[in-house]
């Protein structure tokens, strides 16, 4: 995503991707695939949301940041577990296919 200026007024608002955080909104261009980028934002949210929780005042700029890195790295630990289990997956379906593979073989010989 990019960050985005609206000097361009013969661009699309549907190609914007908008966020509020902190009584602030920001307005990204998405780049590349096709994605739910209304699901990415309320993920992102959520994640702010639950972080900012955690801290009893809200108005500092400090405690923003540490807000934003707090979200920042429960939404890494998350990525981190979905890779870990992506991985188990891959291995299970490479061990299942050449066992087919060679349940195949015995049965053409």
């Amino acid at each position: 995503m990019t960050t985005e200026t609206f000097s361009d007024k013969d661009k699309s608002l549907d190609e914007i991707v908008t966020i509020e955080l902190f009584g602030e909104e920001f307005r990204f261009r998405p780049e590349g695939e096709d994605m739910d980028f209304k699901k990415v934002t309320e993920y992102l949210k959520h994640h702010v949301d639950m972080a900012e929780k955690q801290f009893q005042f809200k108005s500092s700029d400090k405690n923003k940041l540490a807000i934003l890195l707090l979200a920042a790295m429960n939404m890494s630990k998350d990525f981190h577990e979905l890779k870990q289990e992506h991985s188990k997956l891959e291995v299970h379906v490479c061990q299942r296919m050449a066992s087919l593979m060679e349940k195949i073989d015995e049965g053409i010989q």
